[in-house]
Formats: C-alpha cells, structure tokens, sequence
C-alpha cells in the first residue's frame, strides 16, 4: 500500500487479490485516502485471470504501472502451489504485463527472501529462470523435482524481463527483503 501511496497521486488504482474480499478491503483503504479504485479478484497463477485483469485495466486507461506484491510462503501452501504463483505466475504476469505496458510505465515486484538462501545455481540455469517461457518453467529439469522453495525466487526473472520491457520504454524492478 505504501508504493501505490507513492506512485499513484492522479491515478485511478485498480486492485486485485485472490480473494474479492480482499481487494475490495484495500480499495476501501485507498478511496479513503482520496484515491479512485477499482478491485477485482485475481488468481496470479492463471494466464486467464491476468488477462482480464490487463483488460480492465486498459478500460481504466493505460497502464502507467505495476505493483505485484502476490506470493506465498512455505507456513501457507505446499511447494507445488508456491512455484505455481511465486515462480510461474509472476514471470507469467511480468509477460503479460511487459506487452502492454505505457511508455515510461514503471513496474515493482515485491520478490521473495529466499534469493538470500536460494544456494547458487549454475549460469545456465540462472539464464533459464530469467529468460525461459513463463509456460515452460515449472517443467526444468531443476525445478520439477525441487524438495525446496527457494527455487521460487522470482528476482531473476525480474531482471530478465527488465529487458523486455526496456524495449517498451518501461522498467521493471524488485525489491527484496532484507535477510535476516
């Protein structure tokens, strides 16, 4: 809510959570403190949903900008459905979203502190997690078998669609929280 305080003055916000309930408690935040808001419910894992999201998002205007900050942790769902959103479903929205973007638009991905445990992975492998087809990642070799999470981290692909969206005019980052 902070980066959207920041970023937003001007804009009409729409918010979207997995939940209704939820996005509609968070427009409720925002319209009153002066914001114009939209909510809708989302799931960040399906291509479908995403897309609709962009399409009432492109009703509102264009899209000057992202703020992702969906994720899962290891304490609420099993591996499967963590790299399902944390990994698939954010390379899968920065896909999307990086080919609508507006000129000058920024994105932020609130990514995941397991980039700080995640051990290191070879060249190659980085390069895939940062480059791969969002619809082809849960299948790598390294990843379908994965026993931990913190193959989810999604800063490499943050920094691998930062490209894509430059093209566009546009930038993409992460923020990450600190270790502890």
């Amino acid at each position: 809510m902070a980066i959207v305080h920041r970023i937003s003055s001007g804009r009409h916000v729409l918010l979207s959570d997995h939940r209704q309930e939820a996005a509609d408690a968070a427009a409720k935040l925002l319209e009153n403190a002066g914001f114009e808001t939209t909510a809708m419910q989302a799931d960040v894992s399906d291509r479908n949903s995403i897309q609709a999201v962009i399409r009432k998002a492109q009703e509102l205007g264009q899209i000057k900008a992202l703020v992702q900050v969906a994720g899962v942790s290891p304490s609420q769902a099993f591996i499967e459905a963590i790299l399902k959103v944390d990994l698939y479903g954010i390379s899968m929205l920065l896909e999307e979203f990086g080919r609508v973007i507006a000129k000058g638009g920024l994105g932020v991905v609130i990514s995941s502190q397991s980039g700080y445990r995640m051990p290191a992975l070879t060249a190659a492998q980085d390069a895939l997690l940062a480059t791969a087809p969002a619809d082809d990642l849960l299948a790598l070799d390294f990843v379908k078998n994965v026993e931990s999470t913190l193959h989810a981290c999604n800063s490499l692909r943050v920094r691998g669609e930062a490209v894509q969206w430059a093209k566009r005019g546009a930038q993409v980052n992460s923020i990450r929280p600190a270790s502890s």
